[in-house]
């Protein structure tokens, strides 16, 4: 393998020229690049807080077998690599001149690019997160299922929905603004939205969905407020966003927990969420240099 492979551009369409077909092969795998290049595709830079993407691709003989992306000074997304694959990114990386704060990716991606890195840097990872990623088979609602039912959330919602997201992003540790002013340029902003309400209109839980691309969608955020919860409404309020996913054409409905989280995983394997594989973020701390 060599770095010469690795290709990178800022061009997002130049990029899913080249790289399309291999990401819409594993749309379940692929869920994050997936929507993150449709928002780049759509929005640009914009979408990003006017970042400016680095888009990379490991392509031989016209065949693109792995990629991954990174919106600096942001942390390092990519997609399943062998051993080998993630010492010789690594090694490209630095001598491009990379330093990264993080990697993103299926957990022996993430830990194998996580000991190159170290190997390459001398910096020290720390294991920040494990998560499963899950998709739907059977779906099957909650039992017993809370009274109430679901509604879109319009432009009347806009407050509440971005209450609720600053909410969730502390409950989760994002360390993210969420307000009028940084919204567009959140990952909370390109979702749709719906609302559990009981039977007198009160809201009581949410959950967002990602825009279908390449027949998947991945259901993300669910939240409830924590004085609600144990009542069912984050179960049926999963079920409805992922009935109305399946009744608009999505082959794939996904998600992903925090492996910590018993409550969520039993949750979503009760509805009829099949956990597919773990996924990993690991953070990256660099010794500081001694004065001379």
């Amino acid at each position: 393998m060599r770095s010469a492979d690795w290709y990178l551009t800022e061009d997002v369409d130049e990029f899913l020229a080249r790289a399309g077909d291999f990401l819409r092969s594993r749309p379940v795998l692929h869920t994050s690049p997936l929507s993150v290049m449709e928002k780049l595709r759509a929005l640009g830079t914009a979408g990003f807080g006017g970042r400016v993407p680095v888009l990379g691709r490991l392509e031989r003989a016209g065949e693109v077998g792995a990629l991954f992306y990174r919106f600096p000074p942001g942390g390092l997304t990519v997609s399943s690599l062998t051993p080998e694959q993630a010492d010789t990114l690594a090694a490209h990386l630095v001598a491009l001149g990379h330093s990264l704060p993080s990697v993103s990716a299926d957990h022996d991606t993430a830990t194998a690019f996580a000991e190159a890195w170290q190997r390459h840097t001398g910096a020290t990872p720390t294991l920040r997160v494990r998560m499963h990623l899950y998709r739907l088979g059977t779906l099957t609602p909650p039992e017993p299922f809370p009274s109430g039912q679901g509604r879109l959330m319009g432009e009347r919602d806009h407050e509440h929905l971005m209450r609720w997201c600053r909410e969730f992003a502390v409950d989760v540790g994002e360390d993210v603004t969420v307000d009028a002013d940084s919204w567009a340029g959140t990952r909370f902003a390109e979702k749709r939205y719906t609302l559990w309400e009981t039977p007198d209109g009160t809201p009581v839980s949410m959950a967002g969905v990602n825009p279908m691309v390449a027949g998947m969608v991945r259901v993300d955020p669910v939240y409830t407020p924590a004085h609600l919860r144990g009542r069912g409404y984050a179960g049926a309020v999963t079920a409805e966003v992922s009935r109305a996913a399946r009744a608009a054409g999505a082959r794939e409905v996904v998600l992903y927990t925090n492996a910590a989280n018993p409550t969520s995983n039993a949750l979503y394997q009760r509805l009829g969420y099949v956990r597919v594989t773990d996924w990993a973020v690991y953070d990256f701390s660099y010794t500081a240099p001694e004065a001379g």
